[in-house]
């Protein structure tokens, strides 16, 4: 089996090199490849790893029994297999499917203090679990979120590493592409929002070089997310919860996008329905972008909790959930009908969010003036407009041009365009988008 390369591959690398390194939690939700990478890294790196996973042996839960100090714990474990080896400072010690014991986060302190072993957990769908595991584990743990494959990954998945830094290129450089680049950058980029990221959909892809199976892979992770839902909603109205999840697809196709409760479930009030959006955004299986109170620094508490879009964290699970008529006519014909705009948004959305950008829109109630993300560099607020084609730019000028937004002085604009820049709006085709955080970094267009 192929092992497509991740950027948690540099990460587990520098964490292993670090000379006080801390036992390390690595979260996401399910299938993003969070255990493979793993794994990868760890038969690279150590003599000897222990592998527990508490989903599939439920057994090991009774190793916290006589105390979370870690001789008890490596005690206990050889009691229930007696072949598993402790070598000191050359084993890696792997709790995975945290969510299943997430007590086993009080024993990271005393792992610590220990020293002799290396520690990894690794779970899906604990973000709601997780401000438990942080209070019993807190000052001695290091976390990474970890996603579905990014474009950048694709990319690398393809062959195209060497290309990067040629993109890049182009956008600091205002440079267009040619038409070959451009169609074949465009061509990848459709490929990619339809796959999305999940690693089993991207390998059997670059495998048989066809989508076959991608959409039923797609569909049960999706079933699967369901499942998980019934499962680990404790104490919260499980119903609540799908209902929203079920209702994300709908909300994207219409024009405003803006998610509404009221349009969820007879008689829905966004009050009873309070932390079952937060409880799908821990999960990490939802990206929420929230409606700015006016488009200024700084944005932290600057929004309105009950004014919001909701899209998925992965694209292409995005459009194995549409209707089976428009999900075949995308993969057939690339006719992406009634959900364009939101396949593009979805898809920045994304692109911000994998970058660590947290997701805000800005919807002025008196007038058509709106903006579907905002962005900061240090001192300055950049409106990221998402056209479905390559019309003017009204709302974009707006709040560039008039003093009442005083923080905005540029813009950018993803279309199915080229690359240019005119009246301060950069505009990039929609593949550029993985790259916008460095571009900032690099442009002298921004103070970063």
């Amino acid at each position: 089996m192929i092992y497509l390369r991740r950027k948690i591959d540099t990460y587990l690398q520098e964490w292993k090199n670090m000379h006080d390194r801390y036992p390390l939690i690595v979260k996401g939700p399910r299938q993003v490849g969070k255990t493979e990478s793993i794994l990868y890294f760890a038969k690279k790196n150590y003599r000897n790893i222990v592998t527990i996973n508490f989903a599939e042996e439920p057994k090991y839960k009774t190793i916290t029994i006589d105390g979370y100090s870690a001789d008890s714990i490596i005690k206990n474990i050889s009691l229930i297999d007696p072949n598993k080896r402790f070598l000191p400072f050359e084993t890696l010690i792997f709790f995975d499917e945290l969510q299943e014991f997430p007590d086993i986060a009080t024993s990271l302190k005393s792992f610590k203090i220990d020293g002799r072993f290396d520690i990894i957990c690794s779970g899906s769908l604990f973000g709601t679990h997780y401000k438990k595991i942080h209070s019993i584990s807190v000052g001695y743990k290091t976390d990474y979120e970890m996603y579905s494959l990014d474009f950048e990954e694709f990319l690398w998945a393809k062959g195209y590493d060497e290309h990067i830094q040629s993109i890049l290129d182009h956008m600091l450089e205002q440079k267009p592409f040619s038409e070959p680049q451009i169609s074949i950058f465009n061509s990848l980029f459709l490929d990619y929002c339809v796959l999305g990221g999940m690693p089993a959909i991207v390998r059997s892809y670059i495998q048989k070089g066809t989508f076959e199976t991608s959409l039923k892979i797609q569909k049960q992770i999706l079933l699967d997310y369901e499942e998980d839902i019934r499962k680990y909603a404790e104490g919260m109205d499980q119903t609540r919860i799908l209902n929203v999840y079920n209702h994300i697809t709908a909300s994207l196709a219409k024009e405003n996008k803006k998610f509404q409760i009221s349009k969820v479930a007879k008689d829905a009030r966004f009050r009873d329905y309070r932390g079952c959006v937060e409880w799908l955004r821990d999960t990490g299986v939802v990206n929420i972008c929230y409606c700015l109170n006016f488009p200024e620094l700084p944005l932290k508490g600057n929004y309105d909790e009950a004014k919001f879009k909701i899209y998925f964290s992965d694209t292409g699970l995005l459009i194995a959930s549409i209707d089976e008529e428009a999900s075949i006519d995308l993969r057939v014909n690339r006719n992406l009908g009634i959900y364009k705009g939101a396949l593009y948004e979805n898809f920045i959305g994304e692109a911000l969010v994998k970058q660590g950008y947290n997701l805000y829109y800005y919807k002025r109630e008196d007038s058509t003036l709106e903006m579907d993300f905002f962005i900061r560099t240090s001192d300055e607020l950049i409106p990221i407009e998402v056209k479905a084609g390559n019309n003017r730019s009204k709302s974009l000028s707006t709040l560039i041009k008039n003093d009442r937004y005083s923080d905005i002085q540029n813009g950018i604009k993803f279309n199915a365009g080229n690359i240019g820049y005119k009246d301060n709006i950069h505009t990039f085709p929609y593949f550029c988008a993985f790259l916008i955080r460095r571009y900032l970094t690099e442009t002298s267009n921004y103070s970063h």
